[in-house]
């Protein structure tokens, strides 16, 4: 896993190189290169627009055990997962990580069903060593899906309307039951979700796409 080769880029989305998973990931290589590398976050909806959330593995060496979207992960430095058309090589790679980390097989998420709403920047350390520096794809699609979570990378999965989602960030703010929500997670909640997710169940959420601006959260 830390040989994959993560896709650099600068604060404009452009291609600078590529670096692997592992060094992408040292808070210390973040914070004297400021290596930033291209990510996604996948939002995943069934047919009554309940997001499907999944728990991060113990084993995960950044934010384990963390309650976050349903799949977040990074696309790789090959070609199909560089074409920039159509955001084709992020939907690419989150139809291959669904399949990796929740056992969802490609014909039930096919790329051209994904709707890729913004993209945003953001820097999240972990444990010291470990964080996150990621330009992020935000993408949404509304499937019935087969689930088979992979225990090395999930250790739950749920899906939750709106209300319950409200009641999960209450109890991570409370610090109730050792909740926790993945800081990548919290800020697409807090800046863009809900309103993203009132436009889906209008039917209006082409209303809601911005691909032009990264937007840059803390």
């Amino acid at each position: 896993m830390f040989d994959d080769e993560c896709i650099l880029v600068d604060e404009q989305d452009n291609v600078v190189g590529h670096e692997s998973k592992y060094t992408c990931h040292l808070m210390e290589k973040i914070e004297s290169e400021n290596l930033l590398h291209r990510a996604f976050s996948v939002f995943l909806f069934n047919s009554k627009h309940e997001l499907l959330l999944q728990q991060r593995s113990a084993t995960k060496v950044t934010f384990p055990l963390v309650w976050t979207n349903t799949c977040c992960s990074h696309p790789l430095y090959r070609e199909s997962e560089l074409i920039q058309e159509n955001f084709l090589g992020v939907r690419n790679a989150a139809q291959r990580k669904l399949l990796d980390e929740l056992g969802i097989p490609a014909e039930d998420v096919p790329v051209d069903q994904f709707t890729p709403l913004g993209r945003m920047l953001y820097k999240a350390p972990s444990d010291g060593k470990w964080g996150e520096h990621e330009l992020d794809y935000l993408l949404f699609i509304v499937r019935e899906v087969k689930l088979v979570p992979n225990p090395d990378e999930v250790a739950d999965v749920k899906y939750v309307s709106r209300e319950q989602l409200r009641e999960l960030i209450q109890q991570a703010d409370a610090g109730e039951g050792g909740v926790k929500l993945s800081p990548w997670f919290r800020l697409v909640v807090d800046n863009f979700l809900m309103g993203w997710w009132e436009h889906l169940e209008k039917g209006t959420l082409a209303e809601a796409v911005d691909m032009e601006t990264i937007h840059k959260l803390k």
